[in-house]
């Protein structure tokens, strides 16, 4: 009703816009310490406001309608181009990160337009293959590259033909600290946090995530068995992915420490204690198995020879990315090598794969 009443007010300079009156109702069930739309820092280049829309919400939508969250469809999470139907890929992946992160945030009363939009866009920027992609372009192009700044370098120049997203402030910073590695999943240092809780809870969603489905991957693929789970992982997250997912949400929202209308996220030790296990697993027993580690072996070299191949014919490259919807800056003023890497993190493990066997593999006569 209120839109269908109000339906000319956003062309009116002294009415009040559908986001002015949602602003309004952040500001009465948004927590003292979750981020109200109205108080962002704002966008690099300063922009009229949406009269229906919050930034937060615009930026979720930039996201979404960007070619490179499609290509996420077609890139791996674990398993290196996966042929079943169920296995995760790093769409899905994004999905299940963006929905643990909402849950969390309308539980403990935060902005979930925000944790949406840097969930939707923490990975944009991973290369195919992986961590196995990441890791070849570590060691090929600059051990300085990661994906979650990469990411930000989508959103920020690659997407739109070098204009970006034009993202604010608040979505970039979570982007660029969502990542651990095997670092600490609770970050202590203040300069690995995102400077909103809504940035800190899509850290949190995201290993929740990545623990839950890629264990159910594993055992789905053979590569573990659910007999071989540390205890800890059975008795105290449960023996369901929904149980263990259940449990490590609902342990972090209760857990969490509210004082003077701040909030430190934390998890209690048991859950804490056992996620650590089941994370040590998931590296010993299926991320460095020899049955996964022989395939990012394989990505990697393919990885390798296709930047290589480039860097001797800039030609072909400059030729494939006119002939494509990969948004890469090509121009004098951006060395080969940066622009070979966009190229590689921005393409997909299908497209990489005809790729190779085109550069590399014979063609039989017919």
């Amino acid at each position: 009703m209120y839109i269908i009443e109000n339906k000319n007010k956003y062309n009116t300079d002294n009415e009040v816009t559908i986001r002015e009156a949602f602003e309004k109702r952040e500001a009465s069930f948004i927590a003292p310490f979750g981020m109200l739309s109205s108080s962002s820092k704002g966008r690099a280049r300063p922009e009229d406001p949406c009269p229906v829309r919050t930034v937060y919400q615009q930026d979720r939508d930039r996201i979404v309608f960007s070619n490179s969250f499609r290509r996420l469809k077609h890139k791996t999470q674990v398993f290196l181009s996966p042929l079943g139907d169920h296995y995760r890929t790093r769409l899905t992946h994004t999905l299940e990160v963006a929905e643990v992160a909402r849950t969390i945030s309308r539980a403990m009363r935060l902005n979930e337009d925000l944790a949406e939009a840097i969930s939707l866009a923490h990975d944009l920027g991973h290369t195919p293959f992986g961590h196995s992609g990441e890791t070849a372009l570590k060691e090929i192009f600059s051990p300085d590259f990661s994906h979650n700044i990469q990411s930000l370098r989508v959103v920020d120049i690659l997407e739109r033909n070098g204009k970006g997203l034009n993202l604010t402030y608040e979505v970039r910073d979570g982007i660029v600290k969502h990542s651990k590695g095997f670092g600490d999943i609770m970050p202590i240092d203040p300069e690995n946090k995102a400077c909103t809780v809504e940035g800190q809870v899509v850290r949190i969603a995201d290993i929740i995530a990545y623990l839950n489905h890629d264990l159910d991957d594993a055992i789905r693929s053979g590569v573990i068995t659910r007999d071989q789970l540390p205890r800890s992982c059975t008795e105290i997250l449960g023996k369901t992915h929904s149980q263990r997912a259940t449990t490590m949400i609902r342990d972090l929202i209760y857990s969490s420490e509210l004082q003077d209308n701040h909030v430190t996220l934390q998890l209690s030790e048991p859950v804490f204690s056992a996620m650590t296990d089941l994370r040590e697993f998931l590296y010993d027993n299926v991320y460095r198995s020899k049955r996964v580690h022989a395939e990012f072996v394989k990505a990697k070299k393919m990885i390798s020879e296709i930047y290589t191949y480039f860097l001797s014919n800039p030609d072909d490259l400059k030729k494939r990315l006119n002939n494509m919807e990969i948004e890469v800056i090509y121009s004098d003023k951006v060395p080969r090598e940066r622009v070979i890497c966009d190229f590689i993190a921005s393409i997909t493990d299908r497209y990489i794969l005809n790729l190779y066997t085109e550069l590399f593999v014979p063609t039989p006569l017919v």
